[in-house]
């Protein structure tokens, strides 16, 4: 399944989404972000990224990635949106394998719905195939009961025989008990 790595990339992913809601909301100088809120020992590291990303604005750029389009929606952001940019760089290189990507795109496809429905589908089909089989069994028990019972019937009819004096016909048995034992032959 899915391990820890993709876990915490989500949940990075929300963090950012979640910051830049609430920066649209707050409406912040950009200006005073860089001068004033930082200690002094920092400050210049913070200036140097707001330099870049001037200088990257400025560049023309006719195919606009999809990582560079969320750089630009970051430099409204301030450095906390680089941060996360960057935060999030290193999960997306983080993939482990390619099949993750390949199952995810493929349940992409489909919606929840549609994976109940193939679901329920398949366990309908497979209930109908049990009870086939189990009527198919009953069905030969059945006949083979049906006919043990003929056969039954038959000896049951030919040794129960009687004379005229009421004895048991003993020419009847012994022919049953011959053609019983030519069978098995």
């Amino acid at each position: 399944g899915r391990g820890f790595a993709f876990r915490r990339k989500q949940k990075i992913e929300r963090q950012y989404r979640k910051l830049l809601k609430k920066r649209r909301q707050v409406h912040s100088q950009q200006g005073d972000q860089f001068t004033d809120t930082y200690p002094e020992h920092l400050k210049h590291l913070y200036l140097a990224e707001e330099e870049k990303f001037k200088k990257r604005r400025r560049t023309p750029e006719n195919l606009v990635s999809s990582e560079e389009k969320l750089n630009k929606a970051a430099d409204g952001c301030g450095i906390y949106g680089y941060v996360c940019l960057m935060i999030i760089s290193i999960s997306r290189s983080c993939t482990f394998s390619s099949r993750s990507v390949v199952t995810q795109e493929k349940f992409k496809n489909k919606t929840s719905n549609q994976k109940a429905k193939e679901e329920y589908e398949k366990i309908k089909a497979e209930r109908a195939r049990k009870k086939e089989e189990a009527e198919k069994r009953k069905q030969q028990r059945e006949e083979a009961q049906r006919l043990y019972k003929k056969k039954k019937m038959e000896a049951y009819k030919i040794l129960s025989k009687k004379t005229k004096k009421g004895q048991p016909n003993l020419n009847l048995q012994v022919e049953f008990l011959l053609q019983k034992i030519q069978q098995n032959t």
